[in-house]
């Protein structure tokens, strides 16, 4: 997964001291009770799952990315009986690989890893528009504002060059309740933190090549009790992945996938004028699970997901605890909580796919499920 590339700007070298752990809101639940959960299966799908998310007003979004296939589609609306319909339309939808000649990937979705409702009536698709997560396409890396209440697209933010250069994977994307600034995980090859101004459009790229958002090199991700490799023997390294905001999006959380170290900066850093300085005070949270999705709760609870043991955690203030654990779980990647309070976790089953068992399809069938509690937690 882990590409060359041109070094974009740098902002701070590997020699980084970081700044004393004083994210207080991240210890929120050190004393707290452990939720309990219950696991129930949602839907099913024949092909490769990554994104989900809740609306409001209790509509379900997923997205299925150009991994191994060339999918029939990128983002979607679940029904209650668990069918599928093309978000926001067909034509948004109808990129193919086999007919990217005549297609414009900046007008299409491409290769779409997650989709967030902002409970502000909108939902986002974040495309990272590399097709089997290799070649960034001219003109397609983009995150694309769809209005709920039309069912239309509003506004397209494409990154340049620049920001989703080759090499890059958009991966993940939270929304400061101020309405004007997401935030992005590059998982590419040089990992990073995009800031986004959604008024102007304009992004940046923050903490470009910093320890924080690069994969530990002293990490083997363990699965079903194997170290996991691709076919041709490379391990698995993945930089900043999973990403979570706190409900008053003061604090920002993420973690490279192949690691177990979280971390943290108050989103005032990544928001200054002078975004260099963030190196400098981004926190060592504490030694967590290897996880690759993260969600700040309503009741401000940080929840991680873990793939090398089918389970769901949460930050206890100074350790990953499980809250569910269960083999069908198989690589739980994404969360979103949904008004009521349940969590819904896609199983996108990575360790399953061509990249690394030789017989594997390349159509690959995942599932939704959804963590509902047990009384109060």
């Amino acid at each position: 997964m882990v590409l060359s590339l041109p070094r974009r700007c740098a902002l701070l070298g590997a020699g980084v001291t970081f700044a004393a752990p004083v994210l207080a809101r991240a210890q929120t639940t050190a004393s707290a009770q452990v939720p309990s959960f219950r696991l129930e299966e949602v839907a099913s799908f024949p092909h490769q799952v990554t994104g989900v998310t809740a609306a409001p007003d209790g509509r379900v979004f997923v997205s299925f990315p150009r991994w191994t296939e060339d999918t029939p589609v990128s983002v979607a609306e679940l029904a209650k009986d668990g069918s599928l319909k093309p978000y926001p339309d067909d034509g948004w939808n109808a990129w193919r690989n086999t007919e990217a000649a005549k297609m414009a990937p900046g007008d299409h979705f491409v290769c779409v890893q997650s989709v967030v409702a902002d409970g502000q009536g909108n939902l986002w698709v974040l495309d990272a528009a590399a097709p089997g997560n290799e070649k960034v396409l001219a003109g397609g890396p983009k995150l694309v504002r769809i209005e709920l209440a039309t069912n239309k697209v509003a506004q397209v933010i494409k990154f340049g060059e620049d920001v989703a250069l080759q090499g890059s994977y958009l991966n993940d994307v939270r929304f400061h309740p101020g309405g004007q600034t997401a935030f992005i995980t590059d998982s590419g090859a040089r990992g990073s933190i995009i800031v986004v101004d959604l008024g102007s459009g304009k992004a940046r790229s923050v903490l470009d090549g910093h320890p924080s958002t690069q994969p530990d090199k002293a990490v083997d991700v363990t699965v079903d009790g194997k170290k996991l490799r691709r076919i041709d023997g490379r391990g698995f390294m993945v930089a900043a992945d999973g990403i979570a905001l706190s409900r008053d999006g003061k604090l920002l959380y993420w973690q490279p996938l192949t690691s177990r170290t979280l971390y943290g900066i108050e989103t005032a850093m990544l928001m200054s004028d002078e975004p260099e300085e963030a190196g400098k005070k981004v926190v060592k949270v504490g030694t967590s699970n290897l996880a690759d999705g993260l969600l700040v709760t309503r009741d401000d609870r940080l929840f991680l997901t873990s793939p090398e043991d089918n389970s769901v955690k949460i930050w206890d203030g100074s350790r990953s605890r499980t809250v569910v654990q269960d083999a069908q779980l198989r690589w739980p990647d994404t969360l979103a909580e949904a008004e009521d309070g349940s969590i819904y976790v896609t199983a996108s089953r990575i360790q399953d796919m061509p990249w690394f068992k030789a017989d594997a399809p390349p159509v690959l069938p995942t599932k939704l499920f959804r963590m509902v509690r047990n009384g109060a937690g």
